[in-house]
């Protein structure tokens, strides 16, 4: 029967190709995967292996030597790893916890967090879950990891930042489960600035961002570099929670801010802003927000995990098809969640909407939701964290990405809902014109300013 891993038994094989041997990772083999009672075996040899031998050359040269029988033997003697096998390979059984606690901040890009409550995806997967507006990203972080929330809605470099130790004072494994949103973003600006469309003319402006590890903040700075303007220099760019964006704009204390929506429209809706681009204009299809949980929790509850990952993922789903927006729009639009008219995040979530400049425009993928965490996503985002100063030393950009961006836990549920899954989580992205090669990410960290 083929293998969805590589045989850890084969002296030749290394842990971490797939059972083919053709391809890096499972993940790029998936699509001829065996059942998931085979997989979740295989899982429970590869973790034990993994465990015992950390040295891969030390466990190929002892199977070489005495052989898998032998080796299997002694491991069996003093770990059950049949009974491991049977367990991890047995059906998912009901929730572990099924009353759970979602944090999230009142904005379109946490759509299918938000809108799994009010229309039954939680309840649909046995979960009983609150979803519990937060005022900004330090407070979701910090409510996180004090467990207070079971999971959250978070920027998707937060969990990179959390798991590297960045920006909290000491490592904390978080993981991304899920992309919530993939565009859905612009730079937006003060009325007053209607005649400087031209970024080279924007020294001495003041921007807000969400946070500082967000794709808001990685995104204006490589677009004011792009641009000849040096964003620790020539402007100020400061941590403005979205929801308070627009007051901020108005009471002149910024003069723009890349930030999500619903706020860009909203600015526009008030009077008070104009949108200068949608940031799909510089990426199409970049990533902005993540369905994250601690680690822990996919081995502390893991049929919790998969049923609150399947509910997520097939909100993910319902979202992105056009025939549903203005019903998830509806759905999302009251006082316990974005607390916007519905007109405001109709524009957004359908496309056609109000500029501020006079003009309305039809883009039907201003935000879309796709719920793949790719690893080039994420590699990327690791070079602007190394880039910006916000990470002090290199790390293995791939190694951190598989880590914390979880592709293969995310393919299996949308494989289990029947969308098509990527056939590996790597992909060359384009920025601003440019393709970046996850492959090869060293350029992207140089702290290069165009003329």
């Amino acid at each position: 029967m083929r293998r969805l891993t590589a045989n850890p038994l084969d002296p030749k094989t290394r842990l971490n190709r797939c059972g083919c041997g053709q391809h890096g990772s499972a993940m790029e083999c998936a699509g001829a995967a065996p059942s998931t009672e085979q997989a979740m075996a295989e899982v429970a040899e590869n973790t034990v292996l993994r465990a015992t031998f950390r040295h891969g050359p030390t466990r190929r040269a002892l199977v070489e030597r005495f052989g898998a029988a032998t080796v299997l033997a002694a491991l069996a003697s003093v770990f059950p790893l049949d009974a491991a096998k049977e367990a991890m390979a047995q059906p998912a059984g009901p929730p572990e916890k099924r009353d759970l606690k979602v944090g999230f901040i009142p904005i379109t890009c946490a759509t299918p967090i938000i809108m799994a409550h009010p229309m039954g995806f939680y309840q649909r997967h046995g979960l009983n879950v609150e979803v519990i507006r937060a005022a900004g990203w330090a407070v979701i972080r910090d409510r996180a990891i004090a467990r207070e929330f079971d999971a959250a809605h978070m920027l998707s470099p937060m969990p990179l930042a959390m798991s590297l130790g960045v920006g909290v004072a000491q490592p904390i494994p978080f993981a991304v489960a899920a992309i919530e949103n993939v565009n859905g973003q612009a730079i937006t600006l003060a009325t007053k600035h209607r005649e400087k469309r031209n970024p080279r003319d924007w020294k001495g402006f003041r921007f807000g961002v969400p946070f500082d590890f967000s794709m808001h903040n990685y995104l204006l700075r490589h677009y004011l570099a792009e641009n000849g303007i040096d964003p620790d220099r020539d402007v100020q760019i400061r941590a403005v929670p979205p929801p308070e964006m627009v007051a901020n704009l108005r009471a002149d204390n910024i003069d723009g801010f890349l930030g999500p929506d619903p706020f860009n429209q909203r600015a526009v809706f008030d009077g008070v802003g104009f949108i200068h681009l949608l940031t799909k204009e510089l990426w199409d299809g970049h990533p902005c927000c993540a369905f994250a949980v601690p680690r822990a929790m996919i081995t502390e509850t893991p049929n919790t995990f998969a049923a609150l990952m399947r509910a997520i993922v097939e909100a993910t789903a319902y979202s992105a098809k056009t025939e549903n927006r203005r019903e998830v729009a509806t759905a999302i639009s009251g006082a316990n969640y974005l607390n916007q008219p519905e007109t405001v995040v109709n524009q957004v979530l359908t496309g056609t909407y109000a500029d501020g400049l006079g003009q309305v425009r039809r883009v039907p993928d201003r935000i879309g939701f796709d719920p793949f965490p790719w690893h080039s996503m994420a590699i990327w985002m690791l070079t602007q964290m190394r880039r910006w100063g916000q990470l002090r030393q290199d790390v293995d950009y791939a190694q951190v990405a598989n880590q914390v961006f979880l592709a293969l836990d995310a393919g299996r549920a949308m494989r289990e809902l029947g969308l098509p899954v990527p056939a590996s989580p790597m992909r060359t992205e384009t920025i601003m014109g440019r393709s970046f090669d996850p492959a090869s990410p060293a350029a992207w960290t140089e702290r290069a300013i165009r003329a």
